[in-house]
């Protein structure tokens, strides 16, 4: 029998996985595909998140012009967010944790069900193999396949995106320079603009490549694919940019606002099965490569303790969403059901005002790395120096989801 049996192959598994495999523990896997069968999509972080773990080396693409866009093409000056942005090399990302993980065994399939001992789980594939541990992990995304959630009566709200890489007839963005967010609208038509907001994610790949990406931030129901790319193209156009050759077709979609796990259970999550996304910004895998280490520490400590069943977990679970952390979540998830309600013109001026706090607010923001009195003095301090509709929507938010700042006074799920 196994120590821990992770679900999934994907960025979530060999994190966690790693940060087991330094404890000594035996692990063993299940995934559809292989571990090295290569990751589909592009993952971002800020270079400085990076440093501070000691894998800057794990960056493909560096930004040191990172920019947004919050209104009207001619009368605006872009915002300098003066700090470096990365792509993470896919293949370097995925190998520098396999590598480390040469000991683990794989089993090909899926979970079908789980049944628990008292010493152990065991995990049945759809194939009918028994795959015993004292723990299970669940790195299978947002549609966990065993972990259960809270019940939660609120829609949920996904970000979308619909992007290209490839060559143009002219750059989509300034050389060299990278987009974090461009507002700019001139290109929609008067029936769009009264519709949800949506931004431009792009970046100059090098060598005449360019990555370019429509995205809604959060939305509920999701936007459509065909709606993005005819904003992306409707830009494109207004800009007298055609597009030449396409490398690749980015799809991203995923919840921003899922209900939280059920953290009494027995299997425990990692990533978006845990619920893991920004509620604030949908960025997860700096999360997952800051957070892993501590909870692989509570959990061989617990097994070497000869902790079973459901204590083994709970160690995890407890570390993953301490109550300081769940305060925030609820703090984050305000936030993101008013910015739901804003239009675009209060949009644009709500983040014009966030990226002029001093960049270890914002920066802590976007990481979720500030304590629960940090976080709301952020707030204060941007609604201070912010205008009066982005004022008067915040405090309508108060009205409306209120129910979400009490949860974080309580810190309960």
């Amino acid at each position: 029998m196994f120590d821990v049996l992770i679900i999934g192959a994907g960025p979530a598994a060999v994190i966690m996985a790693a940060a087991l495999a330094k404890h000594g523990l035996s692990l063993q896997g299940l995934a559809p595909m292989a571990p090295d069968t290569p990751w589909p999509n592009t993952y971002g972080v800020w270079c400085d998140e990076l440093e501070a773990l000691g894998l800057s080396d794990l960056v493909g693409h560096r930004w040191q012009n990172t920019v947004s866009y919050f209104g009207k093409a001619a009368a605006t000056q872009p915002t300098r967010h003066r700090r470096d942005y990365g792509l993470f090399d896919k293949h370097k990302l995925q190998h520098h944790f396999l590598q480390q993980l040469s000991d683990m065994t794989w089993h090909l399939g899926k979970a079908a069900t789980i049944t628990h001992k008292a010493d152990h789980s065991c995990v049945t594939t759809e194939n009918g193999d028994d795959l015993k541990a004292k723990l299970v992990i669940d790195t299978t995304g947002h549609n966990a396949a065993l972990v259960k959630r809270t019940s939660v009566n609120r829609p949920v709200a996904y970000q979308v995106a619909y992007g290209l890489v490839g060559k143009f007839s002219k750059p989509p963005v300034a050389p060299g320079q990278f987009s974090l967010m461009d507002y700019r609208a001139e290109h929609l038509s008067p029936e769009q603009l009264t519709g949800p907001p949506t931004f431009l994610y792009a970046m100059d790949m090098g060598n005449d490549v360019f990555f370019i990406e429509e995205t809604s931030l959060a939305l509920t129901p999701a936007m459509s694919y065909d709606a993005l790319k005819q904003r992306l193209q409707q830009r494109l156009d207004a800009d007298g940019v055609e597009v030449q050759d396409i490398h690749h077709t980015e799809h991203c979609l995923f919840p921003m606002n899922q209900p939280l796990p059920d953290i009494s259970q027995r299997v425990l999550g990692f990533g978006g099965a845990a619920s893991m996304v920004h509620p604030a910004t949908g960025y997860m895998v700096g999360a997952m490569l800051r957070r892993a280490p501590a909870v692989g520490d509570e959990i061989a400590t617990s097994i070497a303790n000869g902790d079973t069943g459901d204590a083994i977990a709970q160690a995890g679970w407890h570390t993953l969403w301490s109550t300081e952390r769940l305060r925030k979540h609820h703090i984050y998830q305000f936030g993101l059901e008013t910015l739901m309600r804003f239009d675009h013109p209060r949009l644009c001026q709500f983040f014009d005002s966030f990226f002029q706090l001093p960049q270890a607010k914002w920066s802590g923001f976007l990481a979720d790395t500030l304590t629960p009195f940090e976080l709301v003095m952020a707030m204060v301090t941007m609604f201070g120096h912010t205008t009066n509709p982005v004022r008067g929507g915040l405090m309508g938010g108060v009205g409306t989801d209120g129910q979400l700042l009490l949860k974080s006074l309580i810190g309960t799920v």
